[in-house]
C-alpha cells in the first residue's frame, strides 16, 4: 500500500467522515484509518440527526458542501421541524434514520471520492519530528507518512465500557478500546481530561405492545436537511411514547449501590442534557414519571431504540425496570445499556483552525474535544479536513465567525471558553440565532463553499436564483396592493382585522396573524406572480414571509455583528507577551497566554477577561 498522504483522518465516525471527504475533494490525497471497515458512518447511540441547534449544523455542512446532510435524507425514516409553535429562529430540522443505511450511504460516498484510501487497523502513536506531526504508526507496526493527521477517535482513546460492577476496555460494544496516543500526547505537554456518554439498551420491536402508547408520527409533509434535491421519504415509521412510573424507579433504586455511577468507579463527567435514567430520578425525586421514547432503528429491522433510558445499571437491574414500563410488559432485550469513559483533550489548547498549537499539524475533531453529537462532530470534521488541506497547501486558515454560522458558534465556544463536561449545541448558545436560521444556511455558506472548492458552480447558481426569486417576491409585495374584495375573507379567518381600501400587501403580510403561502394559494393574482411567473417553490414563499415579518430583528442583529466585527478584525498574534502587560488583571493575563486568542473579538469572550483588560489591550495597540 501506499504510504506517504497529504493528510492521514484516523477514526470513521461522523467527524472522521467529513474530514476524509472535505480534504480529499479539496484536492489532498487522504488515507482514512478505522479500526473497523464495517463500521465508518456508524450511529453508535441514537438512529437519528438534528434536533435543536444540531439541525441548523446539518443543514450548514450540506450548505458548505459537506454530506451529513445528504446521508441523512437518504436514510431518513421520519422528518420532523421541531419548535413550529416559536419564531422562525428557534425552528430545527430532525431525522429518524435507518441506522444501516446511514453507514452504507457514508461509505458508498466515500469510496466514489478517488482522493480517499481505507486501510484497516489501529493507530497507536504518531509520528512526531521537532514538534511537528508527520505521519502515524498503526497496531501491525506500519509507519504511514502524511503532511498532516486529523484524530478523530470519539470515545474510543482507553475507552472504559461500564455495566453495573463489571467494566471492560471498549470503544464501544463489543469493539476494543485505542491505546498510546494519549500517553504521548501527554508527554509532549497536551493536557487531557475523562468524560463519559452512556448508551440504552436496544429492543425487540416484536414483543412491544404499542397499543397502550401515545404514537408520534412524523410531519404530515417531510422536509429535508439537503439544499440539494434529496429525496424525500414517501412514507414514515412512527415513533412512539410511554413513561416510567414510581415501580420502575423503585427498581432502578435497588441497583444504585451497584451502579458505576453513585460508587465513584466513573471518573468521567457525562452529559448535562441526557442524564442516564438513574441520574434522573435521583437528582428528580419529586418527579413521578420520565418520558421515553421508542424509536424504530431502521424500515427492515425490528431493533429498536429506547431513548430516555440510558443506564450503566446492572443488566438484570435494567431489564426488571424496563419490564416495568407501559407496552413493555413482556419485552426482549437485544443488548444492555453501558456507560463508558473515554479520554478527551481540552480544547483550548487548539486554534480555531482545530490544529493543536503544541504539536503543528495535528488536528483535533469530535468527541476528542469534549463534544457530545453526531452533529457537533460532523461540523468539526469538517473544518479540520478543509484545514488540514489549507495548511498543507500554504492558504490561509478558514475559520466562520460566530455571527455567519452555528458551526462558528460552536469552535468559538470550545476554543475560548473551553468545556468540562460533554459540549452540546442548542440556539440559545447563538447570539445571532435570527441570522443563523435553518432555512438560510445556504444564502450564507454555499457562496464560501464554493468559494473553498467545495461546492460546484451550477449548486451556487441554483442558490443564487432562488434568494433572486425571493428578492423579486419582496419587491413584488412592496409595490402591489391588495383589494378588499380578494382578501377581506382570508384576514377575517386568520383573526386579524379587515381592510377598507387597497392596502401594500408587503403590510399585510407583516401581520402576525398573516400567512402567506395561505394568501398566494388563495388569491389568483399572486399565485399567478409567485408560482407562474417567479417559478417559485412553497419553501421560497416561506422564506419571503420569514423576511418580511422579521425584517426589524434582522437589519438589527446585522448591525450589531457588524460592530462586534470590527474587534474581530483586530489580530492579537500567537507570541504576544500578556505578561508584561501590567495593567491587565492576574487572571487576564495567565487566561490570555493559554489561550492565545486570535483577535480582541475572541480574547472578550474568554472568562475571566473583563471589559477593563480589553481596554487595556486596546490602548496597547493604539487603538
Amino acid at each position: 500500500m501506499e504510504n506517504k498522504y497529504d493528510v492521514i483522518v484516523v477514526g470513521a465516525g461522523h467527524a472522521g467522515c467529513e474530514a476524509a471527504a472535505a480534504a480529499a475533494n479539496l484536492g489532498s490525497s487522504v488515507l482514512l484509518v478505522t479500526m473497523n471497515m464495517m463500521t465508518i458512518g456508524q450511529m453508535s447511540c441514537n438512529p437519528a440527526m438534528g434536533g435543536i441547534g444540531k439541525g441548523q449544523i446539518v443543514r450548514e455542512i450540506d450548505a458548505l458542501g459537506g454530506y451529513s446532510g445528504i446521508v441523512s435524507d437518504k436514510s431518513a425514516i421520519q422528518f420532523k421541524m421541531l419548535n413550529r409553535s416559536k419564531g422562525p429562529a428557534m425552528w430545527s430540522p430532525r431525522a429518524q434514520n435507518d441506522r444501516m443505511r446511514f453507514a452504507e450511504e457514508w461509505r458508498l460516498i466515500l469510496e466514489a471520492i478517488p482522493n480517499v484510501d481505507f486501510y484497516q487497523d489501529t493507530v497507536t502513536e504518531l509520528i512526531i519530528e521537532q514538534d511537528a506531526v508527520k505521519g502515524v504508526v498503526t497496531g501491525t507496526n506500519q509507519r504511514l507518512y502524511s503532511k498532516a493527521v486529523v484524530l478523530t477517535n470519539g470515545t474510543f482513546l482507553n475507552g472504559l465500557i461500564h455495566i453495573g460492577e463489571q467494566n471492560l476496555p471498549g470503544g464501544r460494544a463489543a469493539e476494543r478500546n485505542a491505546t498510546g496516543i494519549t500517553e504521548q500526547l501527554k508527554s509532549f505537554g497536551l493536557l487531557s481530561g475523562r468524560m463519559k456518554t452512556g448508551t440504552p439498551p436496544r429492543l425487540d420491536g416484536r414483543s412491544i405492545d404499542y397499543s397502550v402508547m401515545e404514537i408520534q408520527p412524523g410531519d404530515e409533509e417531510a422536509g429535508r436537511f439537503s439544499f440539494t434535491n434529496t429525496p424525500i421519504p414517501a412514507k414514515q415509521l412512527p415513533c412512539w411514547m410511554t413513561y416510567t412510573n414510581e415501580r420502575v424507579h423503585d427498581i432502578l433504586r435497588t441497583g444504585f449501590d451497584k451502579s458505576p455511577m453513585f460508587t465513584g468507579r466513573i471518573q468521567g463527567i457525562g452529559p448535562r442534557y441526557c442524564p442516564s435514567i438513574e441520574d434522573k430520578i435521583d437528582r428528580f425525586a419529586d418527579k413521578e414519571r420520565h418520558q421515553l421514547f421508542i424509536e424504530p432503528e431502521g424500515w427492515n429491522t425490528c431493533e429498536v431504540y429506547i431513548n430516555g433510558f440510558s443506564t450503566s445499571l446492572p443488566h438484570n437491574i435494567q431489564y426488571e425496570a424496563i419490564r416495568g414500563v407501559a407496552g413493555l410488559e413482556n419485552v426482549k432485550l437485544f443488548r444492555p445499556g453501558y456507560a463508558i469513559e473515554y479520554d478527551y483533550f481540552p480544547p483550548q489548547q487548539l486554534s480555531l483552525t482545530l490544529e493543536s498549537r503544541a504539536l503543528t499539524n495535528l488536528f483535533l475533531a469530535g468527541q476528542i474535544n469534549g463534544t457530545t453529537g453526531y452533529e457537533e462532530a460532523a461540523c468539526q470534521g469538517m473544518m479540520a479536513g478543509i484545514n488540514a488541506h489549507r495548511k498543507i497547501a500554504e492558504l490561509e486558515p478558514f475559520v466562520l465567525r460566530r455571527s455567519e454560522a452555528y458551526i462558528g458558534v460552536l469552535l468559538d465556544d470550545l476554543v475560548t471558553k473551553g468545556t468540562e463536561e460533554p459540549y452540546r449545541m442548542f440556539t440559545s448558545r447563538a447570539e445571532y440565532r435570527i441570522l443563523l436560521r435553518q432555512d438560510n444556511a445556504d444564502e450564507r455558506l454555499t457562496p464560501i463553499g464554493h468559494a473553498l472548492g467545495l461546492i460546484h458552480a451550477e449548486r451556487l447558481d441554483e442558490t443564487m436564483n432562488k434568494y433572486a426569486r425571493v428578492d423579486a417576491a419582496n419587491r413584488f409585495l412592496i409595490n402591489e396592493s391588495a383589494i378588499p374584495d380578494e382578501i377581506n375573507d382570508l384576514l377575517v379567518e386568520s383573526g386579524t382585522s379587515p381592510i377598507n381600501q387597497k392596502v401594500k400587501y408587503h403590510g399585510i403580510v407583516s401581520r402576525p396573524q398573516v400567512n402567506l403561502t395561505a394568501m398566494v394559494e388563495r388569491i389568483p393574482s399572486l399565485k399567478k406572480s409567485f408560482f407562474e411567473d417567479k417559478g417559485m417553490s412553497i419553501d421560497e414563499v416561506a422564506l419571503t414571509e420569514i423576511r418580511i415579518k422579521y425584517d426589524g430583528y434582522i437589519r438589527k442583529e446585522h448591525e450589531i455583528a457588524e460592530k462586534l466585527k470590527r474587534l474581530e478584525h483586530i489580530e492579537l498574534h500567537a507570541d504576544f507577551d500578556y505578561a508584561r502587560l501590567s495593567a491587565l488583571s492576574t487572571e487576564a493575563r495567565q487566561k490570555l497566554s493559554t489561550i492565545k486568542p486570535s483577535n480582541i473579538g475572541q480574547a472578550s469572550r474568554i472568562s475571566g477577561v473583563s471589559p477593563s483588560d480589553i481596554s487595556v489591550l486596546m490602548v496597547y495597540l493604539g487603538r
